[in-house]
């Protein structure tokens, strides 16, 4: 296969979500043919009409005449390239979930070409692609690693919601079994990624890479969180220090916040799980997702404490704006707002839980949280800027959205992003944030 041209080769992507559908449709309109298959034929279908419900491409890329969609197993077996970009969750014990991966290199091996070459960009820990996919993708070919088939590695680094950097705006990390098809994944990725491909020295130190990526930022807004909680003790404001820190030229700025998501707020657990199958306990990476993990308790603790400071009914009805995991996107996946909500009911508040973005159905599943709609809300106590979507600034500001979801247009109001003007804080209206 290594002598054939990039543009003649036969993609398959597998798995459509935030991942895998951008780089589909930037394959497509690059020139090659391109095959999206995903075991969700309801997103198949959608897709297929033109509509993605992550809003992660254009409607227009989705109709491209070079892209088609397929949930059949067997449509895999032209493909030259099959790139596997599915979840790599952790189940309730932190542990990672690896079914959707191996799933995927199941499929791929039951139906892959001679020759052919299996991509993974799922993020997991050092040493995943080869001791658990390569395995798997062998026995159901029964083929030989560098003998009838290759494979890579290249990380995915899409930003869910961020509308300037898209696929093609980001280095491209690509490895390979094999220097040959390490060659033409650089050639074959380079074609349609126009920030640069960074050739890694192999795979284990591709999947390093990536998940020390997400591992960092974490650490870092772990120890923004820990002085926020220090700062707040303190009666002192975080992001008024944070101002004053950022003034000088090598200070990072990081804030402090709610770490969910698909992406930091798991993949440590991936890079700390390998370090315990060999041996080690990784003091710091641990240290920071347990800081992380405290946070909507502590969230909701302060919020209960200054709802009670100001003579607020006890328990107070609050409205909580935003339950995805991060702002202008529709993911819910291991969001902390839910978290967040779980603690102020604890406490006896009766929640309402606010998000035009999010679906009520899937989040009423996922989570037992039915979704009230803003004009069915019922005047709060106190109202919660969990999620800073754009919905709902008006005038460029959030301001309206949350005074106009309390009683009388008095009480509390919790800014947890700090996105609020401290300057126009309504009369009869107490601000706090994080």
């Amino acid at each position: 296969m290594s002598d054939l041209p990039p543009s003649s080769k036969k993609i398959a992507v597998i798995g459509l979500g935030y991942v895998g559908l951008p780089v589909a449709t930037a394959f497509a309109a690059g020139g090659y043919d391109v095959l999206g298959f995903d075991i969700n034929r309801k997103r198949l279908q959608e897709l297929a009409e033109g509509r993605d419900n992550t809003a992660s491409v254009p409607p227009a890329d989705l109709l491209h005449k070079n892209l088609s969609f397929s949930a059949r197993e067997e449509d895999l077996r032209d493909r030259d390239i099959l790139i596997i970009a599915v979840p790599t969750p952790v189940d309730e014990a932190k542990r990672p979930d690896l079914s959707p991966f191996r799933s995927a290199a199941a499929a791929v091996g039951r139906n892959l070409k001679p020759g052919a070459i299996a991509v993974f960009e799922s993020t997991v820990y050092p040493g995943a692609t080869e001791e658990v996919a390569v395995p798997i993708l062998e026995r159901e070919s029964a083929g030989k690693l560098g003998q009838d088939f290759e494979v890579g590695y290249s990380p995915e680094r899409i930003n869910p919601g961020d509308t300037q950097r898209g696929f093609a705006d980001i280095t491209k990390i690509v490895s390979a079994s094999s220097s040959a098809a390490l060659d033409t994944l650089a050639t074959l990725y380079g074609s349609v990624v126009t920030a640069g491909i960074h050739k890694a020295s192999s795979i284990r130190v591709a999947e390093a890479a990536k998940v020390i990526e997400n591992t960092q930022r974490d650490l870092n807004i772990a120890l923004m969180n820990e002085l926020s909680m220090l700062f707040h003790q303190m009666g002192i404001d975080t992001r008024d220090v944070l101002a004053g820190s950022a003034t000088k030229w090598n200070f990072l700025p990081f804030q402090p916040g709610l770490v969910g998501g698909h992406c930091i707020g798991v993949d440590p657990y991936y890079l700390t799980h390998k370090a315990h199958e060999i041996g080690m306990t990784p003091q710091v990476i641990l240290a920071g997702r347990g800081t992380n993990e405290a946070m909507p308790a502590f969230i909701a603790g302060k919020i209960i404490q200054e709802g009670v400071k100001l003579g607020l009914p006890m328990p107070p009805r609050v409205t909580v704006f935003g339950i995805t995991y991060k702002a202008n996107v529709p993911d819910t996946r291991n969001s902390k707002v839910v978290d967040l909500i779980r603690e102020l009911q604890k406490f006896g508040a009766e929640v309402q839980v606010v998000d035009p973005l999010a679906d009520p159905d899937q989040v009423t599943e996922e989570y037992g949280i039915i979704l009230t709609a803003s004009d069915e809300r019922q005047p709060a106590d106190i109202a919660v800027l969990a999620v800073p979507h754009t919905h709902f600034c008006h005038g460029g500001s959030a301001w309206g959205t949350v005074v106009g979801a309390l009683k009388a247009a008095r009480g509390l109001v919790a800014d947890i992003p700090a996105l609020l003007d401290r300057d126009a804080t309504p009369e009869g209206v107490r601000l706090w944030r994080l």
